[in-house]
């Protein structure tokens, strides 16, 4: 699709196996917060090396990552509970 570079919220743990690393590193912070707060949630890879070189600023998550929390509660009634298991190959 022609993307230079990924950014998202995730855990480096798992995700920096794929090459994921800190967004700081590449001058790209998280909207909102104040500067040097962690933001270690929030990371990056080039798909194109060098695709970042002298890029720096701020990222804003889509409108669509927002949702009413009563409505998906809501929207969720509609199906039996299920029991939340944790697995053993799962972070946390």
């Amino acid at each position: 699709m022609g993307f230079g570079a990924v950014c998202f919220e995730g855990n480096i743990d798992f995700y920096g196996k794929s090459g994921f690393t800190y967004a700081s590193e590449f001058g790209i912070r998280y909207h909102g917060l104040p500067e040097g707060a962690d933001s270690s949630f929030f990371l990056c890879k080039e798909l194109k090396k060098g695709y970042l070189d002298g890029i720096a600023g701020e990222y804003s998550p889509p409108q669509g990552y927002f949702v009413n929390e009563a409505e998906a509660e809501d929207f969720d009634k509609q199906f039996p509970p299920k029991e939340k298991l944790k697995l053993p190959t799962q972070l946390f």
